[in-house]
């Protein structure tokens, strides 16, 4: 469910994001909100979340657990014993209302949320458990209740120094294990085992997860190996181009990074196609200005592919907010209208899947600057072959 992380930083960064939060929420005309365990929530408290995992955790009363934030007030947890037990090695974080297996969990919830009072309309966060929901509307069924994601998600898209500083860290992670894993693509390798091997190097360099499944691949049509798919044990060839795709967490930042390595001779025509890869990722950075428009920083990404005549197989976005999230909005992306401003952070990741041939990929992580946009991966772009 989680942990309180908050000596990892200081308590006045978390105050000083529940403020802000706070003046939105009373823009919206919103009395409270709900948060699960969540990135919204670790953002707004320092609750950290666990790694996920396959299979679901399950405790007693396990769909309590969250807090309710309101504007003037701190923040409200409802947990279950086991959570601060083994998950915040049994400190409560701060005003707690613990419910133990024998509770009347519904009770005690339903109390804990008419404390607030008698808020005229309650938030929630987006992804929180249905039954949660179904308990609110019986303790509070007047209320109406809206999700309240999308107010946080504007706080959170716009990084302040130190958080870039920390995703940085992530993306150091991510490159000191491309750098060594580099030279184990060889003739032979299975995707899987670079797969592997990327996943105990974030290890060793530091990362406390991936920041999401990790993806190795090859492309070239019907004949091509995924460490995601049944042709993960598949050995790759001599000249074939593997694709990187993975990412680091630090402090709950995540990275997102990529690289293309070919073992030996690359095929035909791989130095354009690169080329013409390197210079959609320019352009996509270049474009990364205050005031531009998501679709628009897409559209120049995407346009060097297009004047080569390969834009139809530039499958994919030019890239995504990143936070504490991997994914986070807005998207880089055709149909996203949201001005960018200084200090967002996006991917930048064009890739060229040409069927019958190869693909291409390259991904590194920029911040919005009024130059454009300011790359925190810093390893270089030129093509590696071993």
């Amino acid at each position: 469910m989680g942990r309180v992380t908050h000596a990892r930083l200081p308590e006045s960064e978390f105050a000083g994001r529940r403020e802000r939060f706070a003046a939105r929420l009373e823009e919206a005309g919103l009395d409270a909100v709900f948060l699960p365990p969540s990135s919204d929530l670790e953002y707004l408290t320092g609750l950290e979340r666990d790694i996920p995992s396959f299979g679901q955790i399950a405790y007693a009363h396990g769909w309590v657990a969250g807090a309710f934030l309101r504007p003037g007030g701190e923040p409200l947890y409802v947990l279950p014993r086991m959570v601060v037990v083994f998950h915040l090695e049994g400190r409560e974080p701060g005003d707690c209302v613990v419910v133990n297996e024998a509770d009347d969990g519904a009770a005690l919830f339903a109390q804990a949320t008419r404390s607030l009072g008698s808020p005229a309309r309650l938030g929630i966060g987006a992804r929180t458990w249905g039954e949660t929901v179904l308990h609110l509307r019986q303790a509070l069924p007047a209320a109406p209740l809206e999700n309240v994601t999308p107010l946080v998600n504007e706080l959170r898209r716009v990084k302040s120094e130190l958080e870039l500083e920390l995703m940085t860290a992530a993306c150091q992670m991510a490159e000191g294990a491309m750098t060594a894993t580099a030279a184990t693509v060889q003739p032979g390798v299975s995707t899987l085992e670079l797969a592997e091997e990327i996943e105990h190097q974030l290890r060793v360099h530091g990362s406390r997860t991936p920041s999401f499944p990790t993806h190795i691949f090859t492309f070239g049509g019907e004949d091509s190996r995924d460490s995601t798919l049944r042709t993960a044990t598949e050995p790759i060839r001599e000249g074939e181009p593997v694709m990187f795709d993975f990412g680091a967490v630090h402090r709950g930042y995540c990275s997102d990074f990529g690289r293309t390595v070919v073992c030996g001779e690359p095929p035909a025509e791989y130095d354009r196609v690169y080329g013409t890869m390197l210079a959609a990722q320019e352009a996509g950075r270049a474009a990364a200005v205050p005031g531009a428009l998501a679709r628009e920083v897409n559209g120049a990404c995407r346009a060097p592919v297009e004047e080569v005549g390969l834009g139809e197989h530039f499958r994919h976005r030019m890239g995504h907010g990143i936070g504490l999230d991997v994914h986070e909005q807005p998207f880089i992306s055709v149909e996203d209208e949201t001005p960018l401003e200084a200090g967002m952070t996006f991917t930048d990741e064009p890739s060229i899947l040409w069927p019958g041939h190869f693909g291409v990929r390259i991904e590194d992580i920029v911040a919005c600057a009024a130059d454009g946009g300011r790359r925190l991966t810093m390893m270089p772009t030129d093509p590696i072959v071993v």
